[in-house]
């Protein structure tokens, strides 16, 4: 059965909205990651210091000092 000209335009029509969701979809998802990359990056950056400069103990690495500050806050 042949389709009609309404059908087929659309059809087309749906595909392309989906198309232009699918794009925004990916803008906004790919923005979103990049920011959350950034914050979280942000936060290590400036909790490694404050653990570096005010909580390790004597040739105490960063990463020590965390698994040490970690194992006392759990007991």
């Amino acid at each position: 059965m042949a389709k009609s000209k309404l059908v087929k335009a659309n059809e087309k029509i749906a595909e392309k909205v989906v198309g232009s969701f699918e794009t925004i979809e990916g803008a906004v998802v790919g923005g979103y990651s990049k920011l959350e990359s950034t914050v979280v990056g942000g936060y290590t950056k400036i909790e490694d210091a404050f653990v570096g400069r005010y909580l390790t103990k004597d040739g105490e690495t960063v990463e020590e000092a965390k698994k040490r500050l970690k194992a006392e806050q759990e007991t």
